[in-house]
């Protein structure tokens, strides 16, 4: 009986373990192709704008210049490109501020998505990084992540 136990246990923190480190499916809004794939490049996800101010715009600025090539317009991700930051995943309880500016200084080993890993985002500073997050944080509050 106790092996049994002992089995479970370890099937228990086996699956468990499978489901926090595999990659979450992504939610493509984008309309497809003729195919069924979406085209790369397409916005993963819609975002709902809203106002920015001070500190805000000057991420959104920072953001244009430096991020939106991958992260996409409006921080919506791009297919086969790079992942939203308006998602969930990113949300403060899970990616916390400290690992935006982490991402910018050293990059980022993939983890939740299938895009590869982000290198280090060259000619930023703290004060852009900490602008970038502000602007991120205010569509994510705008698009119900909090």
């Amino acid at each position: 009986m106790r092996k049994y136990l002992i089995g479970l246990g370890i099937l228990a923190v086996a699956v468990i373990g499978w489901m926090t480190l595999r990659p979450i499916p992504q939610q493509p809004v984008a309309e497809n192709t003729a195919a069924g794939a979406p085209e790369k490049g397409a916005p993963i996800v819609q975002v709902k704008l809203t106002e920015l101010s001070g500190e805000a715009v000057i991420g959104e600025r920072v953001f244009n210049a430096k991020c939106a090539a991958c992260h996409g317009e409006n921080a919506a991700g791009q297919e086969g490109v790079a992942p939203p930051l308006i998602h969930k995943i990113y949300e403060p309880s899970h990616h916390g501020d400290q690992a935006f500016y982490m991402a910018a200084q050293n990059g980022v080993r993939a983890h939740h998505w299938p895009f590869g890993s982000m290198p280090p985002v060259e000619g930023v500073t703290r004060a852009d990084v900490k602008a970038v997050v502000t602007y991120i944080r205010t569509l994510q509050r705008e698009n119900g992540i909090y």
